[in-house]
C-alpha cells in the first residue's frame, strides 16, 4: 500500500514570505526621502489667483483721505435741521430715529445742521443755543484737539466692519476720518475763541439722549 507522503512547510518560510525583502527596503527608503524632498520644495497656489499676488496693508490715512469728502457730501444733503429734528425727537424718539437716522451700534446716526450761539467751552466742546430749539435740548458740538467717537465713520452707513480685515483696522478708519475732518474743517478756525460767536455747523450724532447731543462737525463756519 502506498503511503502518501506530506512534505512539511518550515514556520521560517512562511514568515519569511510575508515581510518585505532586503532588497524591496533598500528600494523603499530613497524613494520616501525622495518624495519628502519634492514636496519641501513644493509650493501651492490657489486656482485663479497668481503666485505673485500679496495683500496691500490697509492706509488709514489713505482711507481718511479718500473717504471723508463722500461721507461729508452724504451728510450734508441729509441732514436735518435741529428744529425739525427736536419737535420730533421729542414727540416720539424712535420715530425720530428711524425717520432721520441710520442704524448705529447703540443708536441712530442723525445727520443735523443748524445755526446758534456758541456759549463758554470746556476741553474743545460749545454748548450751542440755537433759536427755536427747545431749552431742555442741550446741543453740543466737539471741536477737538481730540475728536471722539466714530459718528463720521458710521453717518451714512455704507461704512461697515465687513470691509476691513479686523477690528483694529475698522478703528483706525474711524480715527482717519476723524484727523481728516480737523484738517480740512477745523484747521480753518481758532476753535479757542468760539465763545459769544454765532457757528453754523452741519454734522452727525449718536442718538442717545434725545436731550443731549454731541455733535461731530462735517461742516462748520464762523460768519
Amino acid at each position: 500500500m502506498d503511503i502518501p507522503v506530506t512534505t512539511a512547510q518550515s514556520p521560517y518560510s512562511v514568515r519569511s514570505s510575508r515581510l518585505p525583502s532586503r532588497r524591496g527596503l533598500l528600494i523603499a527608503v530613497p524613494a520616501i526621502v525622495l518624495l519628502a524632498t519634492m514636496l519641501a520644495d513644493t509650493r501651492f497656489v490657489k486656482i485663479g489667483s497668481s503666485s505673485s499676488e500679496s495683500t496691500a496693508a490697509f492706509s488709514p490715512d489713505t482711507f481718511g483721505t479718500s473717504q471723508f469728502p463722500k461721507i461729508q457730501a452724504a451728510v450734508a444733503s441729509k441732514a436735518v435741521d435741529a428744529t425739525v429734528f427736536a419737535k420730533a425727537v421729542l414727540a416720539d424718539k424712535d420715530q425720530a430715529g428711524r425717520q432721520y437716522g441710520v442704524p448705529g451700534s447703540i443708536g441712530p446716526e442723525i445727520s443735523i445742521k443748524f445755526s446758534g450761539v456758541a456759549e463758554t467751552g470746556e476741553s474743545g466742546i460749545y454748548p450751542v443755543a440755537v433759536q427755536g430749539v427747545p431749552d431742555d435740548v442741550h446741543i453740543r458740538v466737539q471741536t477737538g484737539p481730540a475728536i471722539n467717537g466714530t459718528d463720521i465713520r458710521d453717518a451714512t452707513g455704507t461704512v461697515s466692519f465687513g470691509q476691513f480685515t479686523n477690528q483694529i483696522d475698522y478703528q483706525n478708519a474711524g480715527a482717519a476720518l476723524n484727523r481728516e475732518m480737523k484738517s480740512r474743517v477745523l484747521s480753518k478756525l481758532d476753535t479757542t475763541k468760539l465763545s459769544g460767536k454765532t457757528i453754523n455747523v452741519v454734522g452727525v450724532f449718536q442718538l442717545i439722549n434725545p436731550k443731549n447731543w454731541l455733535v461731530t462737525p462735517v461742516e462748520m463756519t464762523v460768519p
